[in-house]
């Protein structure tokens, strides 16, 4: 499912990442009093009144050594981008300022549905100075105070009368996979090899409001639907020197995927980035393929993949279910394996496992490793079931679900891989009390 977005945007220092903490209902930026201190996490998702939605913080987007004005300006053209509804946030310290303006002209050519909130309004006597603001034209300002919360109903309330209606469109029962990975490891070229491959392309289809197109075709006697990621048609100063934007669109992408196919450049190993995007994939229980791309360009001996795949597995200890295959785009080496791989992660996604033959496998982990006891009191297991799919979810009913500790969650896990096939898939495991 796409989720509507929302886009927070103003000039520096009028409270961006509060109220984007505010929203998402924890501290996920960095919050200070100085301009520009946003360097984490700019994306996440939250929920009003039954809607779940996706929120950017623009304030997290650090475009290094641009003018101020140059910032903002192009900070506030990426929200454009992505955003279904924006959020212009000012403050009512500052008063409206040239800065302000600014913005405003920005979104008056955007012609996306703009909300205006007016933040620090934080006792009833600076109320009546927000009516200067309705000099942005864009109707009326809301009255905010990200320190306290107040006013921020008000203002979801119209983010959510905003949001486009639902998409009434067909179902669409393809395979749904993306590429992953920073920039320059070649998920580019490896779009271009993929389709090249003797495919035939079904058709383009829009896959979001914000230009991005996706391509549906055929292999192998299934349907797939490759989204289209950052760099893969974007091109522009802006979205190269964004490291944080090319994450962002990553993450999208991920929420959209049934598989994901996580890129490395065998040429320049792995970097910190690199797993935090793979981490978001892990996190979302998306099917992973890790893929590393460029692998006709490295000298070779007898040990040299098999020290490669070592490094992938002591780097990304979490991701040891996904298979690893090495690839070129450029000579299209084993490029004709990837549809069979990516449907096999599919269907393990999917994969449903009956109670019957669950608790045999569970009751014969609990002989072979009995349960552990925790300040004297063993915990015990006592049934479990298979409740989700996509990623395979599993609750096991136990006396305490505090005594469940990781360590024999993750041998659960083991067990359950050992006996059926998981491989590309992540596995939950819930713990809850029996009644």
């Amino acid at each position: 499912m796409v989720l509507p977005t929302l886009a927070i945007v103003g000039r520096p220092n009028v409270g961006k990442s509060t109220i984007f903490n505010r929203i998402l209902g924890e501290r996920v930026s960095i919050v200070e009093d100085t301009p520009g201190v946003t360097r984490d996490r700019i994306y996440g998702t939250s929920e009003w009144l039954g809607k779940e939605f996706a929120v950017i913080d623009t304030g997290g987007i650090d475009l290094g050594d641009e003018p101020f004005l140059a910032q903002i300006k192009d900070q506030a053209e990426i929200a454009i981008d992505e955003a279904d509804v924006i959020l212009f946030l000012a403050d009512i310290e500052s008063g409206v300022t040239d800065a302000d303006e600014r913005v405003a002209q920005i979104l008056y050519r955007a012609k996306k549905p703009v909300v205006l909130a007016v933040n620090k309004v934080d006792n009833p006597e600076r109320r009546q100075d927000i009516y200067d603001f309705y000099s942005l034209g864009f109707g009326e300002p809301y009255p905010l105070s990200g320190t306290h919360g107040i006013g921020l109903g008000d203002v979801l309330d119209a983010v959510l009368a905003a949001f486009p209606s639902e998409d009434k469109s067909v179902e669409d029962d393809s395979i749904k996979f993306s590429l992953i990975g920073r920039p320059n490891v070649g998920k580019s070229s490896l779009v271009n090899a993929i389709l090249g491959e003797n495919r035939v392309i079904v058709s383009p289809i829009e896959g979001t409001t914000r230009d991005a197109i996706d391509t549906k075709f055929e292999a192998v006697d299934e349907t797939f639907t490759m989204i289209d990621t950052a760099g893969i048609r974007k091109r522009g100063k802006v979205y190269e020197n964004t490291e944080k934007y090319a994450v962002m669109r990553a993450l999208r992408a991920i929420d959209r995927s049934d598989v994901v196919l996580f890129v490395i450049n065998a040429e320049e190993g792995i970097r910190e980035q690199d797993k935090k995007v793979a981490g978001y994939a892990h996190e979302a229980g998306r099917g992973i393929i890790i893929v590393v791309n460029k692998w006709d360009t490295v000298e070779k001996d007898n040990h040299t993949m098999k020290d490669f795949e070592n490094l992938i597995r002591q780097e990304f200890q979490y991701l040891d279910y996904a298979p690893i295959i090495f690839v070129s785009a450029k000579t299209k080496q084993r490029l004709q394996s990837l549809p069979a791989m990516i449907v096999a992660v599919s269907e393990n996604q999917t994969r449903r496992i009956q109670s019957s033959v669950l608790n045999d496998v569970l009751m014969d982990a609990i002989a072979v490793t009995p349960t552990p006891t925790v300040n004297g009191k063993r915990l015990r297991i006592y049934y479990m079931t298979q409740v989700a799919v996509k990623p395979p979810t599993f609750v096991v009913f136990v006396n305490d679900p505090d005594l469940l500790h990781f360590s024999y969650e993750r041998f659960l896990i083991n067990q359950l891989r050992q006996a059926f096939d998981f491989s590309g898939t992540p596995i939950h495991i819930i713990a809850r009390k029996r009644k």
